[in-house]
Formats: C-alpha cells, sequence, structure tokens
C-alpha cells in the first residue's frame, strides 16, 4: 500500500496520470480500468490522445514538456503541421505543379514575338547561331539558347557635345570656331553591331569627332559660318564617317550630319562680331558700286548701239538722216524754253503759252487764247525773220 496511489494509480515516478496539482486523472474501478478523472476536462481516459500521453485538453505540466509536445506535433505555433489539398484518388498535386512549370519555361524560354522594327540575335552557349526577323520564332530552350532583340529601324541621335559645352576646332586659315552638331544613325548589321566593337555607340561619337575635325581643319573661318560652307562640311562628315564605320566593320548607317551652331569662341564673340559688321559694311559698299558701275556700262553701251545705228542710217541717206537729226535736236531743245509765236505779217495778238501751260499745271481755268494783250508793233521784215527762226 505503501507504493499505491490511493486514487489507484502507482506511486513511481511516472505522473502521466496526475493532474495540474499533482493528483492523479483517473480513480480505481472493480474491474481494473482507469475511470476518467472527474475532477477535470473530459478526456481519454486510457491517456492516447495525445503523442505525450496526456488527456486531451491537459497543458503539459513544465516547460520541457511543452516545447517536447511542440517538436513532436512539428514546432509550430500550435493547430499543427498544414495539410496541402490532394488530386483526385488521394495523390500529392506536386508533380503536376513540377511538369506545370517546366512546361511554362520551356514556353517562356522557346517561343519569341520579334517587333516589326526590331531583329534578334539568337546565341548558342554565347556564340551567335543566326538572326531573327520580325515575326514568332521557335529556339532552344534557356540556357542552351537565348534571344537579345534590338530596335534597328528608327533613327538614332547623337549630340556632339552634350549640353552647353564648348568644342572648339581649328580651322584651314588658323582660326578657331565654336561647333555643335547633330549624328543621326541606324543599324544595318545587328550581327556585326553586336559582336565586332566593344562599344559601338561611343565609337560612332568618337568617329564622329575625329572626322569633323578633319573636314573643319579643310575649309577657312568664313566658309565655316556661312550656310554654303556648313552644307559642303557636313556633306565630307558623313562620308567620312561611314569610310571609317565600314573599316570597322560596326554595321552602323550614318543617315546625316547637321551643324546647329557654328560661332567664334566666347573669349573673343565680341571682337569678332565688330569685325563681321566691318566686312559686312565694305561688301555693301562695293555692291553698291559695283551696281553703280553695271548701270553706267549698261547706259553707256545702249548709248554706243543707238549711235551705231543711227550712223548706218546716215550713210545710206546723209541729207534725210541730218534734216531729222535736226528737227529731233530742236525739239528737245525748244521743249525745255519759253516760246512766244509772232505771225509774219502786220500785228497779231500776244498769246502767252508759258502763262497757260502754268495756270493750266496749277488748275485754274485756261485764259481765253482770243484775250486781247500788249500788241507787238510791226518790225518789219527784218523783225519777222528773227522771229521765225525762233518759233515752232
Amino acid at each position: 500500500m505503501a507504493g499505491r496511489n490511493p486514487w489507484g494509480g502507482s506511486s513511481g515516478d511516472d505522473d502521466s496520470d496526475r493532474g495540474p496539482g499533482g493528483e492523479p486523472d483517473t480513480m480505481p474501478t472493480g474491474d481494473g480500468s482507469k475511470p476518467k478523472n472527474p475532477w477535470l476536462p473530459g478526456g481519454d481516459p486510457t491517456g492516447q490522445g495525445n503523442p505525450d500521453g496526456r488527456a486531451p485538453g491537459r497543458k503539459p505540466s513544465n516547460i520541457e514538456d511543452i516545447f517536447r509536445a511542440r517538436q513532436r506535433r512539428g514546432g509550430g505555433g500550435g493547430g499543427g503541421s498544414p495539410q496541402f489539398p490532394r488530386a483526385p484518388g488521394g495523390r500529392s498535386w506536386t508533380p503536376y505543379i513540377i511538369v506545370a512549370v517546366v512546361l511554362l519555361w520551356l514556353f517562356l524560354s522557346s517561343v519569341h514575338q520579334i517587333n516589326a522594327k526590331e531583329q534578334g540575335i539568337v546565341t548558342t552557349a554565347g556564340k551567335y547561331t543566326r538572326t531573327l526577323n520580325p515575326g514568332l520564332h521557335l529556339t532552344l530552350p534557356w540556357p542552351i539558347q537565348s534571344v537579345s532583340d534590338m530596335d534597328v529601324t528608327s533613327i538614332r541621335r547623337d549630340n556632339i557635345p552634350d549640353g552647353t559645352e564648348e568644342k572648339l576646332m581649328l580651322t584651314g586659315d588658323q582660326n578657331l570656331v565654336d561647333l555643335s552638331y547633330l549624328v543621326r544613325w541606324n543599324i544595318k548589321d545587328l550581327k556585326l553591331y553586336s559582336f565586332q566593337l566593344a562599344e559601338p555607340d561611343e565609337t560612332v561619337r568618337e568617329v564622329a569627332e575625329a572626322a569633323m575635325r578633319a573636314s573643319v581643319a579643310e575649309v577657312k573661318l568664313d566658309d565655316a559660318l556661312s550656310g554654303a560652307g556648313r552644307a559642303q562640311i557636313e556633306q565630307a562628315v558623313r562620308a567620312r564617317m561611314q569610310q571609317l564605320l565600314d573599316a570597322y566593320r560596326s554595321g552602323v548607317a550614318v543617315q546625316g550630319v547637321e551643324i546647329k551652331k557654328a560661332d567664334p569662341p566666347t573669349r573673343v564673340i565680341d571682337a569678332f562680331k565688330e569685325v563681321l559688321a566691318a566686312q559686312q559694311d565694305a561688301q555693301s559698299d562695293i555692291n553698291r558700286a559695283r551696281a553703280w558701275a553695271e548701270q553706267v556700262t549698261a547706259r553707256a553701251e545702249g548709248e554706243a548701239e543707238a549711235f551705231n545705228q543711227v550712223y548706218s542710217e546716215y550713210r545710206l541717206a546723209p541729207e534725210v538722216t541730218r534734216r531729222r537729226m535736226y528737227y529731233e535736236t530742236m525739239e528737245r531743245v525748244l521743249s525745255q524754253t519759253p516760246k512766244t509765236i509772232v505771225e509774219a505779217d502786220g500785228v497779231v495778238p500776244y498769246l502767252p503759252l508759258p502763262e497757260v501751260s502754268r495756270r493750266r499745271s496749277g488748275g485754274d481755268a485756261a485764259p481765253n487764247a482770243a484775250t486781247p494783250g500788249a500788241s507787238a508793233p510791226s518790225r518789219g521784215p527784218a523783225a519777222n525773220g528773227n522771229n521765225a527762226a525762233g518759233g515752232q
């Protein structure tokens, strides 16, 4: 009896049948079974409901038992290990998920869509295989083959220099000019562009600067600043760039070069403007002098041609030509002098032609031609002869 628990259990070291206060959770019965302890909530009288032999709903007696129980349940923060849904027939979904991931990977790494403005480069283990044109293409999956696409149709623009930086170049007449220009280019061979040069974009900029310096060194400062000179430089730079890039096998096509600014250096721009203004004034004076000389020369040539024509007519009929020339000369001279017309026989009324012309030009009514005026006495044949020489 000394080793027996008064509640029917043994007094051994096993305390799995005791309650929170050390009391047993079962009571002895006549048939040797262990009935449920009436002082605890409902549980399994056999102690088999939990992994550690405790009745359901009963807490562990110490902290070691708590951790031991959590480890037996899978180490979760309560609630046991999660249970994933299973496929029909009780099989796991894991093989199906693996197959779906593999198929998706094969599709994404084997099917490639190349846009209209692009081309693709296929490499096998890093080595060039082929070039893909726009459309849908199939390749081996990654990492066996990989595809890199790039826009080969759009025009790329490089501004040289970047921002407001000053770019000085030496002209053929040993002057400095500040140039900024735009280079337009695109890719004509994607294979060469991708594998021939280490840095193709930087190479295009360096080639453009070298070609621009070589072309500017062949012209004078005035040609570099003028419109016609700029066009010549742009064509020369484009030709030089294309020649160098083709020699490098770069796969680049130069579409054009445009000079946006051509100014003298900033430190001498004021003096340069004054010199340029003086040169423009001098050129304007030279142009006016040339225009006046051309007018005088044209007038002299016209008069000489008219004289030659008159002389040819004079040689054909000297008397008729002489009389016609006399009449034309008298008409030209007398049309610019005041005149008085007097008839030869007797005294006639005075006809004031200059006064009539003056009043008519002033808007007044013309006086009556028959208005009597100062009578001119008859001077005889001598007077009539003198006036007849000046009459018209």
